[in-house]
């Protein structure tokens, strides 16, 4: 009677040794992650609330994906200078110096305030379709002609500072669900094109992520009817007050959205 029981405690215990094995091989491997988040107000969590005082007029939030991603996993450091209003120039004038070559993990998203994102949305709610359009053709003009070589500067930065980091560029989402449920706000011709805009912008910034050797995080699909005018939860702000807050993810798009397509990546 004694030899099963013997028998049932040795599987036992090769079992429990070999989860603490598991268990203290990941917890070293999260020790050993020192995580940097760049970017503009997409990162920074504008948008999501529970802004950190001493962020200032930068607006990172408590609620944003690499904040979220930080408390998850507890990295042995967390560096969080994603900025609202940020472009291509701020980060690597004032973003690059918390990297080093201990960094293990970068995210950034950047590129949407270089290409007039906020003077095309602007253009689009307040005036004429044709005005619109107009406003969208430019950006885009900017994100295929002018755009690349920033991007490029940015990414060579960061691999110059951060060698050994893994860095995950996240993309925009769509703004709206075309044919979608608003009866208000501006009409599917101007929501269109704004979507259009999206797909050139990450088109753009898939390519050059890609060709620098970094992860592309495509928010697009898992954002699919969570849009302004989709038939589930709307994960990002309309028009609203604070005005800076119109159109970037709410809380639910940050926790739903960004975090779930970066936590694949990293």
């Amino acid at each position: 009677m004694l030899r099963p029981t013997r028998s049932m405690s040795v599987a036992a215990l090769a079992a429990l040794l070999t989860l603490t094995t598991l268990f203290t091989a990941s917890s070293a491997h999260a020790a050993g992650v020192n995580y940097a988040a760049l970017g503009d107000s997409y990162a920074s969590g504008v948008g999501a609330g529970s802004y950190m005082s001493e962020s200032g007029s930068c607006k990172r939030s408590t609620n944003a994906y690499p904040y979220l991603w930080k408390n998850a996993h507890a990295p042995s450091s967390f560096s969080f200078v994603a900025c609202s209003g940020a472009r291509t120039g701020d980060v690597l004038n004032n973003q690059l110096s918390v990297l080093n070559s201990g960094t293990t993990l970068v995210s950034i998203s950047i590129g949407g305030n270089d290409a007039g994102f906020a003077s095309t949305m602007q253009t689009c709610v307040l005036d004429s379709e044709s005005a619109c359009l107009n406003a969208v053709a430019t950006a885009k003009n900017y994100a295929t002609t002018t755009l690349p070589g920033q991007l490029d500067q940015v990414y060579a930065a960061i691999h110059a500072k951060a060698p050994n980091a893994r860095v995950v560029v996240l993309g925009y989402p769509h703004l709206y669900k075309v044919g979608g449920s608003c009866i208000f706000g501006i009409g599917d011709t101007k929501r269109a094109a704004i979507n259009s805009a999206a797909d050139v912008l990450d088109g753009v910034i898939a390519k050059r992520a890609a060709n620098a050797g970094f992860a592309f995080g495509d928010v697009r699909g898992i954002f699919t009817e969570h849009e302004i005018c989709g038939s589930s939860t709307t994960w990002l702000h309309s028009t609203t007050l604070p005005v800076d807050e119109s159109y970037h993810p709410k809380a639910s798009g940050h926790s739903g959205g960004y975090l779930p397509v970066f936590s694949a990546q990293a």
